[in-house]
Parts: structure tokens; sequence; C-alpha cells
């Protein structure tokens, strides 16, 4: 169950990048398939749940499994609360830091569904967590640089109007809250995996 909930969740990162390079006309259908796979997660979610509330011996500590599931579960909310907020307000060409964004949630989706068949066996899972930290870094350093560059723009740049400002920054704060879940996933497994050890 958590191969499938990480496999969806590469499914939505890769619809999310589409649409980040999309034209705007064509994000809400885009953003339509993110939430699709929001709400497949969501499902996901509540049957890992369902699982844990009838399962007597459970194959490591049940706070781990609530945790991993609900880490999985903020991660996809996170990016379809983005994909969402890129059509809500209607933006036109986004900053291209978005989209080096987006790619680090994908690398960390990839590897997370990589990852997840390993909790049966914990084999190799340490690559896995030192892998995702390494990318939630890197998505740090994207979002410092892309607030840095929208809130004081390089001389000789466009600058943006307030509300543009503003609109763009909550969807980077949003990517990076997805970053930060992807790392929390990737420590609850670190946790699991020593635990077990």
């Amino acid at each position: 169950m958590f191969t499938r909930a990480a496999e969806n969740i590469v499914a939505a990162a890769d619809e999310l990048a589409k649409l980040v390079a999309a034209e705007p006309e064509a994000r809400p259908e885009l953003a339509a398939r993110v939430k699709d796979a929001e709400h497949a997660g969501d499902e996901l979610t509540h049957q890992i749940m369902v699982k844990l509330n009838s399962t007597f011996v459970t194959p490591f500590d049940r706070e781990d499994i609530y945790r991993l599931a609900s880490s999985l579960d903020d991660v996809i909310d996170a990016m379809e609360e983005a994909a969402d907020r890129i059509v809500l307000y209607r933006l036109g060409t986004l900053p291209q830091g978005i989209a080096v964004q987006v790619e680090v949630l994908r690398r960390a989706a990839v590897a997370t569904a990589e990852a997840m068949p390993g909790l049966e066996k914990m084999a190799q899972l340490r690559e896995y967590w030192v892998h995702v930290n390494s990318l939630e870094d890197e998505g740090d350093e994207i979002y410092r640089t892309l607030l840095g560059d929208l809130l004081a723009p390089q001389p000789g740049t466009t600058s943006l109007d307030v509300l543009t400002v503003l609109k763009i920054k909550e969807i980077i704060e949003t990517l990076e809250e997805a970053a930060d879940a992807f790392e929390t996933v990737a420590n609850t497994v670190e946790s699991i995996a020593v635990k077990e050890a």
C-alpha cells in the first residue's frame, strides 16, 4: 500500500511538472489530474488506516505506520495545493525556478517510490533517506534563491506588481512544504529502519 501511495505521488509530480511547463489555458486540465491523484492518495491513506486498525500484529510500530501514511498524504496535498493555486491565481509565465523546484519534488517522488518496497526487509534504505535529505537541501537553496529574486529583483530585470509577487510567493512556499514533507517521509523511514535493525 505504501508503494502504491508513493507511485501515485510520482504520477502527481509528473502532472505538476507538465502544468508548470504548460501555457495558462492548458493548466486547468493538468491541475484536475493532480487533484485526481490527490483523491486517489486520500483513498490509499484511508485504506492504510483501515488495515492498521483491523490488524492485530503490524509489520512495524503502529505509530510509524500512521506517521508514514500521514506524511505521504502531506506531500500530495501540498503538490495539489500548489497546482490549484497556479490555476486559481491565473498566473501567466511562471519564474523558471518553480520548474526547478518541481523537478526536485519529482526526483524525491521517484526515490520514495523506489524505496517503499524496501520497507519489507529494510534493505538498503539508508541511501534513500540520505538522498531525499540532500534533495530537500537542494530544494531549500532553490526556494531561498526564488524568494530573493522575487522580493529583491536584480537591477535591470522587470519588477512584478505586488499582487503577483504575493501569488508567486505562496506557490513557492507551498512547493517548499511538499519538499519538507518528503523529508518527513525519509526521516520516518529512517526511524523505522533503525528500530527494526
